[in-house]
């Protein structure tokens, strides 16, 4: 993992930990809040039914003073007691029913089977003694709530229920009214599932912002890692274009070194020997065998030298342009007479930058040194042409028998040399195509006229 992968995951690692906190601490919250509010919503939704069971209850009573305080205890008098409760319905599932304290149902709207009845003895499905309980929170001073299980009318299922009963001592009643509990059951259940797409839409939203910090982290990544690497490539280009310079500098140090230097010193001996030999004729004393071999190979070593020192920098480039360096190199390269070169300029020069005249050029004797080394050609040609508004244009053919060159710029043994061509061209701001196949190798090297025309003095 490179650095800049390292910074992305540094600064995307703890937002992601953080969100992940951040949304466990919601759904801890939440879930902590649903109960408090379920807890909350449920005593105030009993409190409220205790209450309102109580009035019904009150108001049952109430309506049963008149006959009760009458004194009259007669059963004329009881039964039509009973007849005003059963009277006194609210709802499908509101009514009230009468018990004496010995467990014997005396009215029950709903189900008049049961009337007369001794129920003492029932049990509900969590094995309470429903009627047992009713009668003891009935005796209670001002009478009691009391939970237990009962037929619910409107499904004919059992149900939890709520009651409150009360006692009518002198007549030996239990009167008493409930409110079924299964409809709260069923609120608390629709407020727990609203309660639920709350907490999730609240972790869809984290997820949301978490997905949005993401891409936007991402994206600035992005941004950022594509312009380091542009200032980087243009760092890195303008550090190749610096190194190639200073190479050219030094070529051209040790051209002149060998051309003021090295050359002349040799010069200086090759007069001093035919001094010594003209010397030696003029007095008709004999020569030495080994002056003239050693005049010869002075002057074989002035070739050299001057040979080496144009190919380090020829100093054509400098003074007459690159047109005039490249026909000499090609009149050079003809001369080896290993392969035959031809030459063409199209278009009137112009002035060339000096590091565009330095890179053409050694692109094309790195070209023709490798046709002279691997293309096996009978014939190449070299075409320089010029354009005000295209630039310059050159191009390095030959018939020779080609090469793979994929293949070539993948192997990093191989393919040095194109691969300097490529560096060099683009270190100019210029373009390099390849070409090859059986008969036909071609290099064309282009260079726009904003980067390749000299600036005006």
């Amino acid at each position: 993992m490179n650095l800049r992968l390292k910074i992305v995951a540094l600064a995307v690692a703890p937002l992601l930990i953080a969100l992940v906190l951040v949304a466990l601490a919601v759904r801890h919250q939440e879930h902590d809040l649903a109960q408090r509010e379920r807890a909350l919503i449920e005593n105030s939704y009993m409190a409220q039914r205790r209450s309102e069971l109580r009035s019904y209850v009150d108001l049952a009573v109430s309506n049963l003073l008149p006959l009760y305080e009458s004194g009259q205890d007669d059963e004329a008098t009881r039964n039509e007691a009973l007849r005003r409760l059963a009277a006194l319905n609210y709802g499908d599932d509101g009514y009230f029913f009468v018990y004496d304290m010995e467990g014997n149902s005396l009215m029950h709207s709903r189900q008049p089977e049961l009337v007369g009845q001794n129920l003492w003895g029932m049990r509900d499905s969590q094995g309470r003694y429903t009627i047992q309980d009713l009668i003891k929170g009935a005796k209670e001073k001002g009478g009691a709530y009391v939970e237990y299980e009962w037929r619910k009318p409107s499904s004919a299922q059992l149900a939890p229920k709520l009651g409150y009963v009360t006692a009518m001592p002198r007549w030996n009643w239990m009167v008493g009214t409930g409110l079924y509990l299964d409809d709260i059951q069923s609120t608390m259940d629709t407020l727990d599932r609203q309660m639920n797409a709350n907490v999730t839409a609240t972790l869809l939203w984290i997820a949301g912002i978490a997905a949005l910090c993401l891409g936007v982290v991402s994206a600035a990544g992005l941004l950022l890692n594509l312009s380091e690497h542009r200032t980087a490539e243009a760092k890195l280009r303008l550090l190749a274009r610096r190194v190639v310079q200073s190479q050219e500098e030094e070529r051209g140090h040790l051209a002149r070194e060998l051309h003021d230097g090295t050359s002349q010193t040799l010069v200086s001996a090759k007069l001093l020997i035919e001094s010594a030999v003209e010397s030696l004729e003029s007095r008709h004393q004999p020569t030495p065998t080994a002056l003239p071999k050693a005049l010869q190979r002075l002057n074989d070593s002035l070739l050299e030298v001057r040979r080496i020192s144009h190919r380090l920098r020829p100093a054509l480039l400098d003074t007459l342009g690159l047109p005039a360096a490249l026909e000499r190199l090609v009149d050079e390269f003809r001369d080896e007479g290993v392969v035959d070169a031809s030459m063409m300029i199209e278009g009137e020069a112009f002035e060339l930058q000096p590091e565009v005249k330095t890179a053409l050029f050694r692109l094309t004797q790195e070209a023709l040194t490798n046709v002279r080394k691997h293309a096996d050609a009978q014939h190449v040609h070299v075409a320089l042409a010029f354009d005000e508004k295209d630039g310059v244009r050159l191009e390095v053919s030959d018939d020779g028998t080609g090469f793979d060159i994929d293949a070539v710029q993948l192997d990093p043994r191989r393919g040095i040399g194109l691969r300097n061509m490529r560096e060099r061209m683009e270190a100019i701001g210029g373009q390099l195509a390849m070409h090859s196949n059986q008969g036909r190798t071609s290099i064309e090297a282009e260079v726009p006229a904003r980067n390749a025309r000299a600036a005006s003095a």
